[in-house]
C-alpha cells in the first residue's frame, strides 16, 4: 500500500515527533511506500488566503505549487495517517488549516451536477489513520465531542469508498501517565500500522 503519513506538532523532538516516526518505520517495515510531511517544520500556513478562498468557488481551486505537492500526496496514497495532539478538544490550527487548503472542491469531494449535492471523490482512500494524544480522560473527550476524531474518522470517512476502514489510536491522561504507559502506547501503535 502507498501511505501519506501527516504531523502536526510545533516540537519536532517530542512524544509526537516519536508517534510519527513509529508509524512512519512500521508502515516501511510493513513493505508500504510512504510519503510523509510535517506541516509545522514544513511552515505549512493554516490559513486560507483570499484568493484560495475565492479559487475554492471555482473550477480551479488548487492556485499554488505548494497545495498541489500536498494534493498529489493525497491522490497518490491509498492510506492517509493523521499524528497529532489534541488541544482544546480538536486538531491543531495547522491540521485544520491543511485540511481546508487541500481537501477542497474536486480533490476531496465533487458536486453532483444535478442535485448540487456533495459526492466522495477519495476514492484512493481504503484506510485512514488518527493517532493522537489527549491530555484528559476518555470520558472527558467523548464529553466534549472528541472534536479532532470527530473530524478524521467520520466527516473525511464520507469522501472515501464505503468499504475504506478507520483505525484509531488514542493516549488519554498524556499529561499524568507514566514512561511506561507511553511506551506501550507506541508499541500498540507500531503493531496497529504495521497490520493494515
Amino acid at each position: 500500500m502507498r501511505a501519506l503519513v501527516i504531523h502536526a506538532h510545533p516540537v519536532d523532538d517530542g512524544y509526537s515527533a516519536a508517534l510519527f516516526s513509529t508509524a512512519v518505520s512500521a508502515l516501511q517495515r510493513a513493505g508500504h511506500e510512504v510519503r510523509s510531511h510535517q506541516l509545522y517544520q514544513e511552515g505549512f500556513a493554516a490559513a486560507m488566503s483570499p484568493a484560495e478562498h475565492h479559487a475554492y468557488h471555482t473550477d480551479r481551486p488548487i492556485i499554488s505549487d505548494e497545495i498541489q505537492h500536498h494534493v498529489d500526496d493525497l491522490q497518490w496514497a491509498d492510506v492517509l495517517v493523521f499524528v497529532y495532539p489534541t488541544w482544546w478538544a480538536g486538531l491543531p490550527a495547522v491540521l485544520k488549516g491543511w485540511l481546508e487548503r487541500v481537501m477542497v472542491p474536486g480533490v476531496a469531494f465533487a458536486f453532483d451536477e444535478k442535485s448540487g449535492k456533495v459526492k466522495p471523490n477519495l476514492r484512493n482512500i481504503q484506510h485512514l489513520v488518527g493517532i493522537t494524544t489527549y491530555g484528559s480522560a476518555h470520558w472527558s473527550n467523548w464529553l466534549t465531542g472528541d472534536g479532532g476524531r470527530r473530524t478524521t474518522m467520520r466527516a473525511l470517512r464520507m469522501l472515501c469508498p464505503l468499504r475504506a476502514r478507520r483505525h484509531w489510536f488514542g493516549l488519554y491522561k498524556m499529561d499524568t501517565c507514566t514512561d511506561n504507559d507511553r511506551a506501550a502506547f507506541l508499541e500498540r501503535v507500531a503493531a496497529g500500522v504495521r497490520a493494515l
